[in-house]
């Protein structure tokens, strides 16, 4: 049953960070596109209702991605100082 939370992480970790790479490619190609032409596009895009959701959606997918790297390794130390603490047993 080890296998089973490091499945969970890894799904966790594949999902979030996806979801978040396909809404920073959806804005950037929508929203802000590169070139002359996208720069005054930018102007008057950038506001719009989707792309300012979209923006916020990778704003807050970023701090839950680095939410989960962060304790995926406080919980490895812990384990490490204090081993079985962190663990989950069945009675």
């Amino acid at each position: 049953m080890l296998a089973d939370p490091f499945i969970k992480l890894a799904g966790t970790l594949f999902l979030t960070y996806s979801s978040h790479y396909g809404a920073a490619k959806v804005y950037s190609t929508l929203c802000v596109p590169s070139g002359w032409f996208g720069y005054l596009q930018g102007m008057f895009t950038t506001g719009s209702p989707i792309c300012s959701a979209t923006l916020a959606y990778v704003s807050n997918s970023q701090s839950s991605y680095a939410t989960i790297i962060t304790m995926t390794i406080t919980r490895a130390v812990m384990d490490a100082i204090l081993p079985g603490t962190g663990t989950a047993t069945a009675t």
